[in-house]
């Protein structure tokens, strides 16, 4: 039997990655100690407040189709949220509610994308960036980023890419994997780029509102950039509302409308309930946001302060989000033999950060979803591990 080109698209080694994470599931399934941090999946629950309003939509009925690009009321708050935290004034019929933001990324990409286009991607980059582009026929440009200055962007780069067939520049601020907030003068010489060649800039802003010590800086909120942005947010993060699959575009109303269509074919609305609760989600966003902040740092502190002094390992600290990256190339193993050998021996689950692009070879990725107590343990047993691969003395 044939299939379409499009699979092949759709393979390689970034979403090969996944496969230590199914192995640590079924050992959790099975009965086995392990330390699951390879997902950015946290170990609590949805607000209880949140999972009760789709409860209750649930048993008043609320399961019949809904609207494709999502009911009035939930993309009414997401304009709400999007025009007070960037200053950008936006309407309801400028959001299409998605099924999460990679539906949303993969939907931007097949409706703004064509074949010969080229689109710039910061590197490292999340695993989907690459099948959501190419399935459009367009070529992913990774651009490496500064490994010394935190995994922040070089402007310069981005500009030595740029060629006649540039159409765009995906990046995501805050980064996945790397953490790494955006400042406004990288954004800015992004901003200027896309004004000067003419390209769109789509933003992944999903971790925007689980910054540390920087300030996240929305790129739509930048002079001349509003009719060339395209955001993408999602409750997955903030709300730990991973499985609820809510996430959303916002963007100029020629492209939501492109967006409706493509989602007439693919999704055909979301869950009543799902969106009732979303909506609920947004509305009431600051206590949530802010315990989820407080939260992640914890947890990224714990973690700094149980791995930066190991001999054989640097830690990359994370200025936003729930991962860190670990470099063990001081290990003498590569990233994939550390996270295997990783798990086997201890029962403790990372990705080998290479799937996200050549600038992570030799680092490997965590995520601050266990709680601290179980993130002490499965720090120390990384410590431990990595201590017993190091030369001893004479």
């Amino acid at each position: 039997m044939h299939y379409s080109t499009l699979v092949d698209r759709l393979a390689g080694k970034r979403t090969d990655a996944w496969q230590i994470h199914y192995a640590a599931l079924q050992a959790q399934a099975e009965g086995r100690e392990v330390f699951v941090l390879s997902v950015g999946d946290p170990d609590f629950a949805t607000p209880e407040h949140i999972t009760e309003r789709a409860v209750s939509a649930l048993r008043g009925g609320d399961t019949h189709y809904s609207e494709v690009n999502g009911r009035l009321g939930l993309r009414r708050a997401i304009a709400a949220m999007h025009s007070e935290e960037t200053g950008q004034a936006v309407d309801a019929d400028q959001v299409i509610v998605v099924g999460g933001a990679q539906n949303g990324l993969f939907a931007v990409a097949q409706c703004l994308l064509q074949a010969g286009d080229e689109v710039l991607v910061p590197e490292p980059m999340y695993l989907t960036y690459e099948a959501s582009i190419r399935a459009s026929g367009a070529t992913l440009v990774p651009v490496p980023v500064s490994v010394e200055s935190g995994f922040h962007i070089q402007p310069q780069a981005f500009a030595a890419a740029i060629t006649p067939s540039t159409r765009a520049i995906f990046l995501a601020t805050p980064n996945n994997p790397s953490g790494a907030v955006m400042t406004h003068d990288e954004l800015a010489a992004i901003a200027a780029l896309a004004q000067q060649h003419d390209l769109w800039v789509v933003s992944d802003e999903v971790y925007a509102n689980l910054t540390f010590e920087r300030p996240h800086i929305s790129m739509v909120s930048l002079p001349g950039m509003a009719g060339r942005t395209v955001t993408i947010g999602s409750l997955s993060k903030s709300h730990a509302m991973a499985g609820w699959r809510t996430g959303w575009v916002v963007a100029p109303r020629e492209l939501i409308i492109h967006l409706e269509r493509l989602a007439l074919c693919m999704l055909y609305g979301l869950p009543g309930f799902v969106q009732e609760a979303a909506q609920l989600a947004v509305e009431q966003r600051g206590p949530v946001i802010a315990a989820m902040r407080d939260t992640y740092r914890r947890r990224r502190d714990v973690c700094y302060q149980q791995l930066s002094n190991v001999p054989g390992l640097r830690c990359q600290l994370p200025e936003a989000g729930m991962f860190m990256l670990l470099d063990v190339r001081g290990s003498g193993l590569s990233a994939h033999d550390f996270a295997w050998q990783l798990f086997r021996e201890t029962g403790v689950s990372v990705l080998d950060a290479s799937a996200f692009g050549d600038t992570a070879a030799g680092f490997v990725r965590l995520g601050f979803v266990l709680d601290e107590a179980r993130l002490a343990e499965a720090c120390r047993r990384i410590a431990t591990f990595v201590t017993q691969l190091q030369p001893q003395p004479a």
